[in-house]
């Protein structure tokens, strides 16, 4: 056997489904219902513990599977933010699909595990980005995960707001460069063989090409203050910014770190080199950071194995003699919706989708609707957007939303 994952077609042809949904396609077809249309609508059931919100990603994912199925698509915009229940307390519908039932079952599990983890990805690069104030963030999640969706990972990271990603791969999916430093291994090989690990920085230097920026790790030998001004010595203005990578150092308390690097760095002359923290960071830890004076970010596993968005899809409506009937099971809203959003208060209302558009209940300004036709009978009406535009659009949003 070769590695352990799904390749494209077997997503496509539903080998990843729950096998209780082949089962329910081999009984409606034996009974001659596999043709029942269905309206069924995605919503979350919550979001993680201590989150006020999360950011609605995967849509992507989801046209591409659909493609080809006699299944209408509607969705919210990929990157909208959301809290799972309106302004009354009623569930809010994100996604729904409208067709026959037998068309599009066994993609239930392909379709919510997409969602869930790009929408868990992308809600914690969104905190993570709040929470360094403007900073740079650069996902370094691909150690972090699974190798075959380090890609997936790094791509719903900058949709949440990461400004760069480490991995080759998912930096060429989003049409940009990869980022990254160097590794303490640089520095243990130079000072084994050379005697000195000062040595890699200037290595670095020598060889790479000069658009990429020289950011010496500053913490594999000596004193992290001590380091970071000998970087800044011997790369004599080329050191763009110095990396410090032991938040949970021997010395402790990283924020001190941090601040000494600053002091000892200006008092040198070096005002102009950035410091740049990686290790175990996270919405939490970072903002004391900034507070300490780091410029930059690097941060993997609280991005790449975020807590997942818990979606459910559940059938609201069944279309009986030509007539869309309301229909659903216990604890779930029954019928066709459309969810409206007043953008300056931020506030949600789910309405049937034959009432009129509705006025705010805090400004009384119309409501706009943020379910749209995004695919028709197995064809894409709303092109993809391009992962910047969505970037754009998720960074806009948590400018009007708190963070903790």
């Amino acid at each position: 056997m070769d590695f352990l994952y799904a390749l494209p077609e077997d997503i496509r042809e539903g080998r990843t489904t729950d096998v209780y949904f082949e089962r329910t396609v081999r009984v409606l077809k034996a009974k001659g219902l596999a043709d029942v249309e269905v309206y069924a609508e995605v919503t979350a059931s919550s979001v993680p513990k201590g989150y006020k919100w999360a950011v609605y990603a995967g849509l992507r994912e989801v046209a591409k599977l659909l493609k080809g199925k006699a299944v209408n698509l509607y969705s919210m915009p990929e990157g909208t933010i959301f809290k799972p229940l309106d302004y009354r307390g009623v569930k809010i519908p994100l996604m729904v699909l409208e067709g026959p039932y037998g068309e599009f079952a066994i993609y239930e599990t392909a379709l919510l595990g997409f969602l869930a983890a790009a929408s868990g990805i992308t809600t914690k690069a969104a905190r993570v980005k709040k929470a360094a104030s403007g900073r740079p963030v650069l996902s370094f999640g691909a150690r972090r995960t699974h190798p075959a969706i380090a890609p997936f990972v790094d791509y719903y990271a900058y949709l949440g707001g990461c400004d760069g990603v480490s991995c080759i791969k998912g930096a060429e999916l989003l049409g940009i460069k990869p980022s990254g430093t160097m590794p303490h291994s640089l520095m243990i090989v130079f000072r084994a063989v050379k005697g000195d690990h000062t040595q890699a920085w200037l290595a670095f230097d020598e060889v790479l090409e000069p658009e990429i920026p020289r950011i010496a790790l500053v913490d594999t030998f000596w004193d992290e203050a001590e380091e970071a001004v000998r970087a800044a010595e011997l790369l004599d203005g080329r050191l763009w910014g110095v990396r410090l990578d032991t938040p949970g150092s021997r010395r402790g308390d990283m924020a001190e770190i941090v601040r000494e690097v600053r002091w000892k760095l200006r008092a040198s002359g070096y005002n102009n080199v950035k410091i740049v923290v990686s290790g175990g960071l996270n919405e939490y830890s970072i903002p004391e950071l900034v507070e300490a004076g780091a410029d930059a970010f690097g941060v993997g596993s609280a991005i790449a194995n975020a807590p997942f968005i818990d979606y459910a899809m559940d059938i609201t409506a069944v279309k009986v003699n030509g007539e869309w009937k309301p229909l659903s099971k216990r604890g779930k809203f029954s019928g066709r919706k459309q969810v409206y959003r007043c953008w300056n208060c931020m506030i949600d209302l789910v309405e049937l989708e034959e009432k009129k558009q509705p006025h705010c209940p805090n400004c009384k300004s119309p409501m706009s609707p943020l379910l749209e036709l995004v695919v028709e009978g197995g064809k894409l009406k709303k092109e993809i957007e391009p992962p910047q535009k969505v970037r754009e659009r998720i960074l806009e949003q948590t400018s009007k939303v708190d963070l903790l």
